[in-house]
């Protein structure tokens, strides 16, 4: 029931978001292309990896992040906009909040893959990993950019969303490193009681992450 209203939710929003997107259908697609692929790997492997709740809902609210960057590019998405004006900013920061959540959320479902898939366990190596993972896809997904940008040219202008900062790109890494190490912290013991609930991992022994 709980994934069936999770993917429900995550489709409705997507369609909702993507009738008549704001931005252009190019950028439109870029930014929702991971929604769409997580989707379908979720529909070929639920049955037999299904993920902890907390793990799935924290995904569910990544692509919901993405689907409103998508909607209206980051650099022009109303709430970013409103922050800028109460707080005086040089700029929209919603990407700032995209790229926190491309560390804070996946990391858990890395650290899931990892206590499930491999021989890591809950050991000091657990956390190092999962968060190097996450920085490894950030640093990734630049060079994804970069090879959009040489490819459509000015046309990627909105999905790059530097909005004229030089160091975007070293911003972008460090808030996915940063959301990575927050989740970690804040997350992984209430992680252990979901996937304990799912009946795929046991209780840590010693309460370490």
């Amino acid at each position: 029931m709980f994934l069936r209203v999770m993917v429900g939710l995550t489709l409705a929003v997507q369609l909702g978001l993507g009738l008549s997107p704001k931005a252009d259908r190019l950028t439109w697609a870029l930014e929702n292309f991971p929604v769409w692929l997580g989707l379908v790997a979720l529909a070929l492997t639920w049955r037999h990896f299904p993920l902890s709740r907390l793990c799935l809902g924290l995904l569910v609210v990544h692509g919901i992040i993405l689907a409103v960057g998508g909607h209206w590019t980051y650099a022009k998405v109303p709430a970013g906009d409103w922050v800028k004006e109460w707080l005086g900013l040089a700029r929209n920061h919603y990407d700032r909040v995209g790229h926190f959540a491309q560390g804070f959320m996946p990391v858990i479902f890395v650290r899931e893959l990892l206590l499930r898939r491999s021989g890591v366990g809950r050991t000091r190596w657990l956390p190092f990993l999962a968060g190097s993972v996450c920085l490894a896809f950030s640093a990734f997904y630049e060079f994804i950019e970069w090879w959009t940008a040489l490819i459509a040219g000015s046309g990627a202008t909105e999905f790059l969303g530097t909005q004229g900062d030089p160091w975007d790109t070293q911003w972008d890494m460090f808030l996915c490193l940063l959301g990575s190490t927050v989740a970690l912290v804040l997350l992984s013991r209430a992680h252990d009681r979901s996937l304990t609930r799912l009946g795929r991992i046991g209780p840590s022994p010693d309460g370490k992450i």
